[in-house]
């Protein structure tokens, strides 16, 4: 893959950058009807929020480089909560944005022990990924270890989010009640007071392949030579 001395060429849009901090801690829970409660931020944008409800968690934006992506040294193991939120609720590559449905499916990556193949539905954060930066995911995630499990899927529903959940202190304030080590879904009651910062989808009707099947799944419907190196 390319590089340079500096490190990687590519560098995943979704991945959080040196220098993009977490916001200033501005939350309060509000009273909405006799009974609800909802976690909101002091000065809320609307954009804090993703098309159904949850509140997720602000993190700073780097400048834009001239090719419009991120600028800033690659934190590799984060993902910028909104970015990864706008990748997935949009079904756009984790990498370059584009469109990631592919001729024969949509593709998500895994690292090699992360899932059990054997279920019938998997959910995951990661975002999915075209066909010109699956091995540019695959090398560069470090817990891919360069060989990825790929589910390649025909439906992939939005889900829930992961998070932490909020809740008030007797002498005012708030403090986080829970870090739950599994997704909360869309219509949980405990959304209304939970800070999301990664959007999970449900894969469904999906094929397990390694990365070698899925290039030559992908070259089979490619009309010429594939470009599926980037």
């Amino acid at each position: 893959m390319p590089s340079t001395a500096a490190g990687p060429a590519v560098v995943p849009y979704v991945i959080q950058r040196l220098g993009e901090e977490a916001a200033p801690d501005n939350l309060v829970i509000r009273r909405t009807v006799p009974g609800r409660s909802r976690l909101h931020y002091l000065d809320e944008d609307p954009r804090d929020r993703d098309p159904r409800g949850a509140l997720y968690a602000r993190v700073g934006w780097n400048p834009l480089g001239a090719d419009g992506m991120p600028t800033g040294e690659p934190l590799w193991k984060f993902m910028h909560p909104h970015r990864q939120m706008m990748t997935m609720q949009t079904l756009r590559c984790q990498v370059c944005t584009q469109p990631a449905r592919t001729k024969i499916g949509l593709i998500f990556l895994a690292g090699p022990r992360d899932e059990d193949p054997t279920q019938t539905e998997i959910l995951t954060n990661q975002p999915p990924v075209c066909a010109k930066h699956v091995r540019t995911v695959a090398a560069l995630c470090p817990h891919m270890d360069k060989q990825p499990m790929v589910f390649l899927a025909q439906s992939a529903p939005l889900y829930g989010v992961s998070g932490v959940l909020y809740g008030r202190l007797a002498r005012g304030g708030l403090h986080v009640v829970a870090r739950p080590d599994i997704a909360v879904p869309y219509g949980n009651p405990d959304l209304a007071t939970f800070l999301a910062s990664q959007m999970i989808r449900r894969i469904k009707s999906f094929r397990v392949l390694c990365l070698d099947e899925l290039l030559q799944d992908l070259d089979a419907v490619a009309p010429t030579s594939a470009p599926w190196s980037g």
